[in-house]
């Protein structure tokens, strides 16, 4: 055998005999080579001298990441999917649910509610769709990250008022225009859809907010049929009811709420 042959078997006993030393519990050694050359494993005695191995960890269910401060979480919709009248796919369909609202914007949904059956979480969506009030249930594979706000708008019909708050602190009121008898503003719970800046029309003023809300006819939302917090070119209208269902206010009002109102933030009209 040449040399070199010779260093690498011993190199190869080394490392060997190192490993079967990190193998055996500190304390015990490592019985005499057997005729086979073979070290012999531990007696039954050693192993039954060995401590017990602590008792195993139990990885809890997962929880949804929420924060207990805010109004409402939401997310945006990340593949077109379908509401479902309850969490199962043989559930009725409720309505479909785009990527992108009428306006050309990230299409998002409010959620209040989140459970998971045979292996598919579902979650449970305010709906701009008639009649107002729809809630549905939509896989949450279709949803992204979750935002979370603590904000939350007040409209009332009877003093004609807008009022934000934010953590249950009043930070912005205004008087507005809503609706005629003949086409009113609805009531109930929404939230704030998207925000837009872009209006050919001097109608919406310099800023304007789309809702979930939705009238049972056309309103002056460009996209028709939804209610939307703008400003408006005329002024003097406000406070009234004077609109097709969609919430007015001063071009002025309107951009100091636009520093305030993020989107996702929850909308009673009462």
């Amino acid at each position: 055998m040449s040399p070199r042959r010779s260093w690498s078997l011993t190199a190869a006993v080394i490392v060997a005999s190192g490993v079967v030393g990190l193998v055996l519990a500190p304390g015990l050694r490592s019985a005499p080579a057997s005729g086979s050359g073979r070290a012999a494993g531990p007696s039954p005695a050693m192993l039954a001298s060995l401590p017990s191995p602590r008792a195993g960890f139990a990885i809890p269910q997962a929880s949804t990441l929420a924060d207990p401060t805010a109004e409402s979480r939401w997310a945006p919709v990340i593949a077109a999917t379908t509401a479902r009248r309850s969490p199962s796919l043989a559930s009725p369909a409720v309505a479909p649910i785009p990527t992108r609202t009428p306006e050309g914007t990230a299409n998002l949904l409010e959620v209040d509610a989140e459970v998971t059956r045979d292996g598919v979480t579902w979650v449970r969506a305010r709906l701009a769709v008639l009649p107002n009030g729809t809630s549905g249930w939509v896989p949450r594979a279709a949803l992204g990250g979750w935002s979370f706000v603590d904000t939350k708008v007040v409209v009332s019909l009877r003093r004609l008022t807008l009022t934000l708050y934010r953590a249950g602190h009043a930070i912005f009121r205004a008087r507005v225009g809503v609706g005629t008898p003949a086409d009113p503003t609805p009531t109930g719970t929404f939230y704030v859809r998207d925000r837009l800046t872009s209006f050919a029309s001097p109608t919406y003023g310099p800023l304007a907010f789309g809702t979930s809300a939705r009238a049972a006819h056309l309103t002056d939302w460009p996209a028709g049929g939804y209610i939307g917090i703008h400003g408006t070119d005329e002024p003097a209208l406000i406070p009234g009811r004077v609109s097709h269902g969609c919430i007015r206010l001063t071009n002025a009002a309107i951009v100091r709420l636009g520093r305030l109102l993020p989107v996702g933030t929850p909308v009673v009209i009462r």
